[in-house]
C-alpha cells in the first residue's frame, strides 16, 4: 500500500510517497498556490496523478480543522481555506481514502508516537514557520479541543493593550518572517530581500545586527514558553519548523529561559526544551500515522 502524504505550508507544499512503516520512498515540494483553494486542490491532484493515484492521501495543513469531516473552519495563514469543506473538494479531484489534520497536531502525533515526546506523558510541540503551530500532548494523546483549536498558540495576544488582529498575535511576532523583518530593519534592507537562511548565515558569522534580532525574537518565544508552562505543567517542549535546525535558535531560547527562571521570585516547575526528532518531516510522518490510525481496521 502506498500513501501520499501532503504538508501544506504558507510557503511550500511538501509531499512524500510513503509506505505503512512511515518510510518516505520519494519526496518533493512545490510552491504553495496563493491564488485560491481551487489552485491548491489542483496542485495536490497533479501530485496524486504523477504517483499513479495511490490508495490513500493524508494531508497536514494549517488552521482549525474538524479532522473527522475534513472541514476547515479557519485556514491559518491560508485564509482562502476559511469555511471550506476541504475533504469533499479533494475527494472530487482525487478518488482515494483521505485524512486531513492540523499541521502542528500531525507533528505532535509524530513526536509523541516516535520522536522527542515518546518517553514523556505530557508535552508540547511548537513549530516555527510562516506563523507558529502548536500541538499539546496530555496523557500521551494529542489534544484536539472541543472546538478543534487546542494548541493554536499563534493567536495568543502578546500585548495587553492590543485588540486581536493579525498584526498583534504572537504568530505574527514570532513566525520566521518576524525574525526576517527584525534583521531587515537593522540592516536597512527591503524585507523581501531577507529570508531565514540569510539571517542565520549572518548569525553564524557573528554579525551584531543579526545577533540582536535573534535575541529580541527568541525573548518573546521564551516568555510564551514560560507562560504555557505555568498553565500546562508539561515535561518537555519540542521545537520544530525550518529554523529549528539552527543551533543558535534553540540556544538563545534556552538562555532566555535560564535567566527568567533564575530571577523568578517564586518556584515554577520547568520543562525541558529540545528539538523535534523529525525536524521538517514531522508533519508528514504524523500525517501518515493519523492515516494509519484512521484505517487500521480496514
Amino acid at each position: 500500500m502506498k500513501i501520499l502524504a501532503i504538508d501544506i505550508g504558507g510557503t511550500f507544499l511538501k509531499y512524500a510517497l510513503t509506505n505503512p512503516d512511515c518510510e518516505m520512498l520519494e519526496q518533493g515540494k512545490v510552491k504553495t498556490p496563493r491564488s485560491g483553494r481551487e489552485a491548491l486542490i489542483e496542485a495536490i491532484g497533479e501530485i496524486y496523478d504523477a504517483y499513479s493515484r495511490p490508495e490513500g492521501i493524508t494531508v497536514s495543513m494549517p488552521g482549525i480543522i474538524d479532522s473527522a469531516r475534513g472541514y476547515v473552519f479557519m485556514g491559518g495563514a491560508l485564509t482562502y481555506n476559511n469555511d471550506f469543506d476541504f475533504g469533499e473538494a479533494l475527494l472530487r479531484r482525487c478518488p482515494a481514502r483521505i485524512v486531513i489534520n492540523n499541521d502542528a497536531k500531525c507533528a505532535a502525533c509524530a513526536e509523541a508516537s516516535r520522536g522527542a515526546l515518546k518517553d514523556v506523558k505530557d508535552g508540547a510541540v511548537l513549530l516555527f514557520g510562516t506563523m507558529i503551530g502548536g500541538g499539546i500532548v496530555l496523557d500521551h494523546r494529542v489534544r484536539k479541543g472541543i472546538h478543534f483549536s487546542s494548541g493554536e498558540v499563534s493567536y495568543i495576544l502578546s500585548d495587553r493593550n492590543a485588540d486581536p488582529s493579525y498584526d498583534t498575535v504572537w504568530g505574527n511576532r514570532s513566525g520566521t518572517p518576524a525574525l526576517c523583518r527584525l534583521f531587515a530593519d537593522r540592516k536597512h534592507l527591503p524585507p523581501e530581500e531577507v529570508d531565514g537562511e540569510k539571517v542565520f548565515d549572518a548569525v553564524n558569522r557573528g554579525d551584531a545586527d543579526a545577533l540582536e534580532a535573534l535575541h529580541l525574537f527568541t525573548k518573546e518565544i521564551a516568555v510564551q514558553i514560560f507562560n504555557l508552562q505555568t498553565i500546562l505543567d508539561l515535561e518537555r517542549f519540542a521545537i520544530g519548523g525550518g529554523i529549528s535546525v539552527q543551533p543558535a535558535f534553540l540556544d538563545c531560547i534556552r538562555r532566555h529561559l535560564d535567566a527568567m527562571y533564575a530571577h523568578s521570585p517564586y518556584y515554577v516547575p520547568r520543562a525541558e526544551v529540545v528539538t523535534c526528532r523529525f525536524g521538517n518531516d514531522a508533519n508528514l510522518i504524523g500525517a501518515v500515522s493519523e492515516y494509519l490510525a484512521a484505517y487500521s481496521g480496514s
